[in-house]
């Protein structure tokens, strides 16, 4: 539904020109409605696979322009960011060895981008979320240098007024502000199309929206960011969090995000859906003025118009499941966009959760007919939150609001209605069950992608530092997607045997520790003492309400005290600020490595305040570079021998 060639909506007089376009072509699309112009008479299927760019150290590579240059298929195009990259597949007619298809051509599209990454030395990968990508990657200057992305970039900081912000709450607690959407980059996914017909779409819209929880908890890929574990699906809250543009304190007013799931069933048409986003967002983007047309004049010459303009806005609009408009031979259609697969972590995975999606919207409006009156809206939404939150973990409000099990309900409703209406669709059976075996198998041995990762990094807990951990699954992923394995026969990974690499320490951000036990200024200098005693710390970080280091306790500075032999009485009156460290020596979580020893053994001191924005956000010591220097020797040596 996006389209590359934009611009911006400057000033008053454009903006009211601009939307003025989306209105004629909303028009132009109810009159195609209503005179038939709609392709009724073939049902097709479509993929959007995006990937990451790593390098050999595992790390984000930002080089997709240098990929692209080496490529000629028109089908792969940027992504948000430079360490994304994005192909499509051709549509393909359902039916027959429609699976078969869409599988060879996503292995024929990855086959080219690894062909060409490799002449550069980056590897394509397959995940929601790469597990070694850091905030040092997600710098403006790794925005895909497209007038899509960028005008996005501008035009979203603008209407927010602040820094886009995430704040995740899993196992684990993640709170982030960032000054550009380069946030949203960290997501990979892979998007499915479902063409259907203007009669259809109300069914088979609402079947989507009913299915969207069963069909993300058996797929969730993304469960760990920034080293932290998170939803199982944390794709779903940093996209909704991130591309956010309402204002904070709105009170009982309700104000709608442009990533959101719904608020409603459609009852009658497509024009439902778009009339609602064009009533209640901002235009942020527009379409280049040489690309829009009259659609009338289109219509009255024979030819299906392109409605450029409708297209435009509903690019910056991101329902999980999307309605498009699209010409094929000459014929507009409508089909059905799922926004909720991560990538990965295989082809043969991505091919299931296709066919399980497929075959639920093909048997959904026979099974489950006029489900918009069997089940509340607002629990089909607050189930597809639970299934991002908890995957296959979760229950969910179903029929005659009974509260079940995902795994129950995939068993004894989901997999069979799935089966029937693959078999509905005349699609090869022996594709169908090689397909549904394998959701089949996640289910009964509960391992999905996030399941892999998450138990695998529970597996490498205490081995070497967090960038190496992290580090090594994502190496895992790498070798295991190319393995024919699907995920929930993947080994766990394991620490790697060799010696550390030097990707996985050159920056303060990959040895710093973050979880941190700081005081106030006012603290009193017993629990201070206390506190590093029971932790074994020999420095404490001072901070002020705002999370601000105002100073640094030493062990030294209570050697200190305790050599001037303090009563008890006299040691409750000291404070941490009568005793810390003004303005100690600090870096940032990007400075090099290399700097940071340098710093510690110019100024003889042991550790070092990591501050991003005037915050504290870790700390770094020489215990953390003793540790990854015995790894440096034994690598050193180990070449020696060689």
């Amino acid at each position: 539904m996006g389209t590359q060639q934009i611009s911006h909506p400057e000033g008053e007089e454009s903006h009211r020109r601009a939307i003025q376009h989306v209105l004629r072509d909303l028009d132009a699309l109810e009159s195609m409605m209503e005179q038939g112009c709609f392709e009724t008479d073939a049902k097709r299927i479509g993929a959007e696979q995006e990937l990451m760019l790593i390098d050999r150290a595992c790390r984000p590579a930002p080089r997709s322009g240098e990929v692209l240059e080496r490529i000629t298929d028109p089908r792969v195009v940027p992504e948000l960011a430079k360490f994304n990259i994005e192909f499509n597949s051709d549509p393909i007619r359902v039916g027959g060895d429609c699976l078969a298809t869409l599988d060879r051509q996503l292995r024929e599209g990855f086959a080219t981008v690894r062909d060409a990454a490799g002449e550069i030395g980056v590897l394509p990968l397959m995940t929601g979320i790469c597990p070694t990508i850091d905030l040092a990657d997600l710098s403006r200057d790794n925005l895909a240098p497209m007038d899509r992305y960028l005008a996005l970039d501008d035009m979203l900081r603008l209407m927010r007024g602040t820094d886009f912000e995430l704040h995740i709450e899993g196992a684990d607690e993640l709170l982030v502000r960032h000054p550009s959407i380069m946030l949203e980059s960290v997501n990979t996914s892979f998007q499915v199309h479902y063409q259907t017909t203007p009669d259809d779409f109300a069914a088979d819209y609402n079947t989507a929206l009913a299915v969207a929880a069963p069909v993300l908890a058996v797929s969730v890929n993304s469960p760990i960011l920034f080293g932290k574990r998170l939803w199982r699906e944390t794709r779903i809250a940093i996209f909704q969090q991130v591309v956010d543009t309402r204002a904070k304190g709105a009170g009982h007013r309700e104000m709608l995000g442009r990533v959101r799931f719904g608020e409603s069933w459609v009852r009658e048409s497509v024009l439902e859906v778009f009339r609602a986003d064009v009533a209640r967002f901002k235009q942020v983007i527009v379409a280049s003025e040489h690309e829009v047309e009259d659609p009338n004049e289109a219509l009255e010459s024979g030819r299906a118009p392109k409605l450029k303009a409708l297209q435009a806005f509903n690019s910056s609009i991101y329902r999980w499941i999307r309605p498009c408009y699209g010409i094929t031979d000459g014929k507009p259609h409508l089909r059905i966009e799922n926004r909720l697969f991560p990538s990965g972590p295989t082809i043969q995975d991505e091919v299931a959760n296709a066919a399980f999606w497929i075959g639920l919207m093909a048997e959904g409006p026979h099974r489950w007919p006029d489900i918009h009156k069997k089940l509340d809206f607002r629990d089909v939404r607050s189930n597809f939150i639970t299934a991002a939150q908890q995957g296959l973990s979760c229950h969910i409000c179903w029929i005659n609001d009974t509260e079940r099990s995902m795994r129950e309900l995939m068993v004894e409703a989901f997999i069979p209605a799935a089966r029937v209406g693959l078999a509905r669709l005349g699609i090869d059976r022996t594709d169908a069950d090689r397909a549904m075996s394998v959701i089949e198998s996640r289910v009964s041995t509960r391992r999905t992608g996030a399941r892999w990762l998450i138990d695998s990094a529970a597996r490498l807990r205490g081995q070497g530092t967090r960038a190496e951990r992290l580090d090594r699954l994502t190496e895992a992923m790498l070798a295991n997607q190319d393995s024919g394995l699907p995920v929930h026969a993947w080994p766990l990974a394991e620490q790697s045997a060799g010696p550390a690499r030097k990707g996985s320490f050159s920056t303060v951000s990959q040895c710093m520790s973050t979880d941190l036990f700081t005081v106030s200024e006012d603290e009193c200098i017993d629990l201070v003492a206390s506190i590093m005693d029971w932790e074994r710390l020999r420095h404490i970080p001072v901070e002020n309400e705002d999370h601000q280091l105002v100073g640094l306790v030493s062990y030294r500075t209570l050697l200190r005290i305790l050599a001037k032999r303090c009563t008890p009485r006299s040691a409750r009156e000291i404070a941490a600020r009568d005793v810390m460290i003004e303005n100690p020596v600090t870096v940032s979580p990007e400075t090099p490595s290399i700097e940071a020893i340098a710093l510690m053994c110019e100024n003889k001191i042991s550790c070092l305040p990591v501050v991003e924005d005037g915050k504290l956000v870790g700390m770094v010591s020489e215990r953390d570079y003793t540790a990854i220097a015995k790894r440096l020797l034994e690598r050193a040596l180990l070449e020696d021998d060689e």
